[in-house]
């Protein structure tokens, strides 16, 4: 027979508590609970006023207590109450509550952890109506999670690694009023892998105008930061993109991301084609080597598929002195390198995270909430991916002394 489990709170002592109170619902528990907090902040305060008055003088004279005050603040479980104790001389500030602050540190936790999720200022200040029974002003939480943005400006200039093996840049379009106008603006990101498999974000830009100017200016901002090299660049053929890259990081290889080109690829097809021109197209991303690849996209310009939709052709190759260091790599490293779906499984969560917005009024609203939704990403990164054990042997050999740099 299973023993029962030793509570946390002796039964005695939970009988005291209860002691002429009826908590038949949750309702009746969460007000139990809110007494409770009240109770124990209270306690907690006048401690810390004893504390304070141990041995205090003031013009000669001892310091002592001078009453109470009374304030409302919001914690994470509604409005509380409190009774604050003072002191006669008024130099009591308390370190549970401080003087001019209205707000428990868990509220705010809650309020941004709900701005993380997606929900806008009204949703949140719904949400809380409804649950907590408190009111809560659209600036109230508008002042809450605008003081992540300094968040935001540490996490964007903190410093890096000297050596990435891999980093994906990506990019995706948010909706952003600028100039009394809704623009689409594109939101940048770079992941990085370190040597040990690891992922992290590498930094945030928000750009309408994309071109080799902006992307030199994130370059000399990595470099600036600490990075020193990046073995494998991994981007989504943007004009100007690897010229940026190698002014920078002279020695990186720029590899275009095959699934944005297989992409850009199919948009030119008519729906019920497109599966047969994808599986067309395998020959040419599947080849052994850079010269069978070339052969295989010669092959598929003279087929029928081919020459229907002749715009494939020439995407593929504008993109071939990009889309040639693929073939360097064996099939697990290709399988990293092809698949992305590390940036694709993080733009997902952007996505829904933004989807419910529509638009954004200004870029720092859009930073905030994109920050945050990466910040839950990254505490999800755990593992390395599969493919990495057997890439970071094949990185060791194609990139000697500088894959070793990482190591060190």
């Amino acid at each position: 027979m299973a023993r029962r489990k030793k509570p946390i709170i002796p039964d005695d002592v939970l009988d005291q508590v209860l002691a002429g109170r009826v908590v038949r619902t949750m309702s009746d528990a969460d007000a139990l609970l809110g007494d409770m907090k009240k109770a124990l902040a209270e306690r907690l305060l006048n401690a810390e006023l004893d504390h304070h008055l141990d041995g205090e003088t003031v013009a000669g004279r001892p310091n002592c207590r001078n009453g109470y005050g009374q304030k409302t603040v919001l914690t994470d479980a509604g409005r509380v109450r409190l009774d604050i104790p003072r002191d006669r001389a008024g130099t009591f500030d308390p370190q549970l509550i401080a003087r001019y602050r209205r707000r428990f540190p868990g509220f705010d936790d809650r309020v941004i952890s709900m701005y993380a999720r997606g929900m806008s200022v009204r949703e949140i200040q719904g949400h809380l109506l409804e649950i907590y029974g408190m009111e809560a002003s659209p600036d109230l939480i508008s002042v809450i999670t605008d003081a992540v943005l300094d968040e935001v400006a540490a996490w964007q200039n903190r410093p890096l690694e000297v050596v990435y093996p891999v980093v994906f840049f990506d990019a995706l379009r948010v909706k952003i009023r600028d100039e009394g106008m809704v623009r689409n603006k594109a939101v940048h990101i770079a992941l990085g892998i370190r040597v040990d498999g690891t992922k992290e974000i590498l930094g945030l830009w928000i750009e309408q105008n994309e071109g080799a100017k902006f992307w030199l200016r994130v370059m000399n901002e990595l470099r600036h930061r600490g990075v020193e090299d990046i073995l494998l660049a991994v981007v989504d053929g943007l004009k100007g993109f690897p010229d940026a890259i190698r002014a920078v990081f002279p020695e990186a290889l720029v590899q275009t991301c095959i699934v944005h080109l297989l992409r850009h690829s199919l948009d030119f097809v008519a729906w019920k084609d497109r599966k047969s021109v994808a599986t067309a197209l395998k020959d040419i991303y599947r080849a052994v080597d850079a010269e069978t690849g070339k052969t295989a996209l010669a092959a598929f310009a003279e087929s029928p598929w081919g020459r229907k939709y002749a715009m494939i052709v020439q995407s593929w190759e504008r993109a071939w002195e990009e889309v040639i260091p693929f073939y360097a790599f064996p099939a697990d490293v290709r399988k990293l390198v092809y698949t992305t779906n590390a940036i694709e499984a993080l733009n997902a969560k952007l996505r829904r995270a933004v989807r419910a917005r529509g638009h954004f009024p200004n870029d720092d609203a859009a930073l905030k909430l994109l920050f945050l939704a990466l910040n839950r990403a990254e505490k999800e990164w755990i593992m390395p991916p599969r493919e990495w054990s057997m890439a970071k042997a094949q990185f060791a050999i194609l990139f000697g002394d500088r894959f070793a740099r990482a190591t060190v």
